[in-house]
């Protein structure tokens, strides 16, 4: 008896159907803002057209002159923070995240970048007085990001962390702020908006670029040296050695070597700073056997985690279940760190499905797993599933188990 059949009379009890899978412990998520450096200012030259697809990014403006179209992801093929953007250090950063990190991460950037922008561009709202003494360039490129550039970034990365995880911030802003003493400060509360906004914890790093050390802007490097009196997450990425500038007779632009070395800098910081944070969360694994203990069901009785004979079908807290000889069991599901692990042991290998749903019937979590035959571990995002009782279902193509789960 196929489980098809019965899946209408299980999601017919009201229990709304969601088709966001959960995110990927092993997608990690980097927010990028700042003005022109970050935006990317040098030529993008053959060697930098090709890209790992491990390597990917969220795009933050809505420009079909060139096919991005906003909050969806593609290959993070330089220009990365609008179509008129060139190479800057977002490129490399992420491109060695990617290299020098397992083979099973991904990255994912998002991009948010202003030209000639003050620190200011990123309050939450932006003060009219500010925009009002722009220039008509610099007004159309902030309304790319829907005139309101913070919040654009923050809905981008509540998007992002909808596939991944946050793992860090890259800024890279401070020219035309040189010579206000207060940006360090301004910097922090911007910082902590973003930290309160996505629901981050108290230990995201934040790594601030140094401007060229004989540009015009140089001062700014006095700011930037003290933004890790701000924070114990702040760090300074150096631009010791790029003194080249690009010559585009602002003299305060890097070079497109120096943008890809200045990336490799901001990357090998982050990864020392991670540390094992940078690790790949394992999915599976065949060592272990799965709790063969029992689990509340949705009605008094008690429930084996196993499969029974596929003569037969069972009701369970009023859902009829077709049964299967073994196809799958499911162990003790419990919390472990900062994920919900869900065991599963398959007699096959094949797709399963696990959805968690509240008492009162909404969806809270659904992941997708192409599992190996024996034993695994399905992992849930903590941050999606806070302690409580839930509803769950184990979908594969054969057999379908729901069972009450009570997670402390």
């Amino acid at each position: 008896m196929k489980v098809s059949r019965f899946v209408s009379l299980f999601f017919g009890l009201g229990l709304a159907v969601s088709a966001n899978a959960a995110p990927d412990p092993n997608f990690h998520i980097y927010l990028a803002f700042g003005q022109s450096n970050m935006e990317g200012q040098a030529n993008i030259e053959s060697q930098d057209k090709t890209v790992d697809k491990r390597f990917q990014v969220l795009w933050t403006t809505n420009e079909t002159n060139c096919g991005k179209k906003l909050g969806k992801w593609s290959d993070a093929v330089p220009p990365l923070a609008s179509c008129s953007s060139k190479l800057g250090p977002a490129d490399y950063f992420g491109r060695t995240m990617v290299e020098k990190t397992d083979s099973q991460i991904r990255v994912g950037i998002v991009d948010v970048a202003v030209a000639g922008c003050s620190i200011q561009l990123f309050d939450s709202p932006i003060s009219q007085s500010y925009m009002n003494q722009q220039a008509g360039w610099f007004k159309q490129r902030v309304e790319a990001y829907g005139g309101k550039p913070y919040e654009r970034l923050i809905e981008m990365a509540k998007k992002a962390q909808e596939d991944g995880v946050i793992k860090g911030i890259i800024f890279h802003q401070g020219e035309t702020d040189a010579g206000d003493g207060q940006w360090p400060s301004k910097v922090k509360k911007v910082y902590d908006n973003i930290i309160k906004d996505l629901g981050l914890g108290n230990d995201v790093p934040f790594l601030a670029g140094e401007v060229l050390r004989s540009g015009s802007s140089k001062g700014a490097n006095n700011n930037i040296a003290k933004l890790p009196q701000q924070s114990k997450n702040f760090y300074v990425i150096s631009s010791e050695g790029f003194n080249q500038a690009l010559g585009d007779g602002q003299n305060v632009h890097f070079t497109s070597q120096e943008y890809r070395d200045f990336g490799k800098r901001y990357a090998e910081k982050m990864i020392e700073v991670l540390g094992n944070k940078i690790k790949p969360v394992a999915e599976s694994s065949s060592s272990e056997t799965p709790s063969s203990s029992s689990v509340e069901s949705s009605s008094s009785e008690k429930v084996s985690s196993s499969s029974v004979d596929v003569s037969s079908s069972s009701t369970l807290g009023g859902i009829v279940i077709p049964n299967a000889t073994y196809a799958v069991r499911v162990g003790k599901v419990h919390f472990e760190g900062d994920f919900l692990q869900v065991p599963v042991s398959l007699a096959h290998s094949g797709l399963v499905n696990i959805r968690l749903y509240s008492v009162l019937g909404a969806e809270v979590a659904n992941v997708g797993r192409l599992l190996g035959p024996g034993s695994n571990n399905i992992l849930i995002s903590k941050r999606k599933v806070p302690a409580g009782v839930y509803m769950m279902s184990v979908m594969t193509e054969s057999s379908l188990i729901v069972q009450r789960v009570n997670l402390q």
